[in-house]
């Protein structure tokens, strides 16, 4: 096994590859420029991940394994993209520059966690997430995190769905969460109600696309309203088999949204993604928790954005109605989009990236004084 600078690591089982596969074109980026190897605790995950990607595959199923892998590897800096407890094993080599690169940029509140202190960097969206982590955490050494953008959303995509005369509405509903606290979800209980709304707006073209974890929940609610979603969709679909009434259960939701004209979604990276590509175009926020001042405090997309909460779904057709004629947020959004992603343009969150793994691989070998081999002063 030959080295290589780079190691991205992940702990998940196969319900959470999701995190790692939306970073794999961009490290096959920078394997053109450092290389990269995926190292994966889980077997099963590893063989998923491991058909998506020219990216050697290495499992470590074991920490003695693991420790094995690192010697071999002899990795400069090693990537996290989730806060998996087992990410701690990979934390005791101290040879090794350690990095969160997290799975998205939203606004849950797992979004700033203690955890990122044990990493030696943390690489963020912009000045949202950094504000975030410094009023969530205490004696939080703010040096640590660096602002690269999001080089997913610089990545072209082949679009899913084929354009459509209608004006196309995403109902985009994250999943339910770990806790209470980081339960986002609208599907439990708006999510019918949603798609029933988005039906009755004429004209329109409804495309479901849940979070994978939506597809595959074992929360009662969650699946029930999912099926319900899925019937009422497939019911549109064959009463007007010519307006393209779909729901797109697997494959890149940033592949859907190009041919979509207005969203529907929860607090979750999606809504955040959308501002980044498609600024001008509005966006609807669900609130289940239907606490306005918590909303506008800790989402600040929500100020740029029209809010639906459960009891208000009625509302939300004739709300469409006049959002896809009269966009009044467009200019608020146009300044939000500059708090959470600074002013980047598609194509320089990857040259921000690629620069921040430079300068932390030559850091290491710095550091090590790779001549003698040893920690300096």
């Amino acid at each position: 096994m030959n080295a290589v600078p780079v190691v991205a690591y992940f702990a998940g089982d196969p319900s959470r590859t999701y995190q790692l596969v939306q970073w794999l074109e961009v490290l096959e980026v920078l394997d053109d420029v450092h290389r990269v190897c995926l190292v994966l605790r889980d077997p099963e995950a590893a063989e998923l991940v491991a058909a998506r990607t020219r990216l050697r595959v290495v499992t470590a199923p074991t920490l003695a394994d693991l420790s094995a892998v690192y010697a071999e590897l002899d990795a400069k800096v090693v990537l996290y993209c989730n806060n998996s407890v087992q990410n701690f094993d990979s934390l005791l080599d101290s040879r090794r520059l350690h990095v969160h690169v997290n799975h998205g940029e939203s606004d849950k509140q797992s979004m700033a966690s203690n955890n990122a202190k044990a990493y030696d960097r943390v690489f963020v969206a912009g000045e949202a997430a950094v504000q975030r982590y410094v009023a969530e955490l205490l004696e939080l050494d703010a040096r640590r995190l660096v602002r690269i953008g999001r080089p997913q959303l610089d990545l072209r995509r082949t679009p899913l769905l084929e354009p459509s005369e209608r004006s196309t509405v995403l109902y985009a509903p994250t999943w339910e969460g770990d806790a209470a606290y980081n339960d986002y979800t609208s599907v439990d209980v708006m999510g019918p109600a949603i798609v029933r709304a988005v039906l009755a707006v004429p004209g329109v073209r409804l495309v479901y696309k849940p979070h994978p974890k939506v597809v595959t929940s074992r929360t009662p609610a969650v699946a029930a309203a999912h099926r319900e979603v899925l019937d009422v969709v497939a019911e549109a679909a064959g009463r007007e088999p010519g307006a393209g009434h779909t729901a797109v259960v697997e494959g890149d939701i940033l592949a859907v949204m190009p041919v979509c004209d207005a969203i529907v979604t929860d607090v979750s990276s999606v809504g955040l993604d959308w501002l980044y590509l498609h600024t001008d175009k509005p966006i609807v926020l669900t609130d289940r928790h239907e606490d306005d001042d918590r909303l506008r405090q800790h989402v600040p997309l929500s100020r740029c954005s029209d809010v639906v909460r459960p009891g208000e779904v009625d509302g939300l057709s004739e709300l469409l109605r006049d959002r896809l004629q009269h966009d009044e947020h467009r200019l608020a959004r146009t300044a939000m989009r500059h708090h959470y992603f600074d002013d980047l343009h598609v194509g320089d969150s990857t040259v921000r990236f690629l620069g921040a793994v430079s300068e932390l691989v030559a850091l290491r070998d710095r550091l090590l004084g790779e001549a003698g081999g040893a920690i300096t002063a």
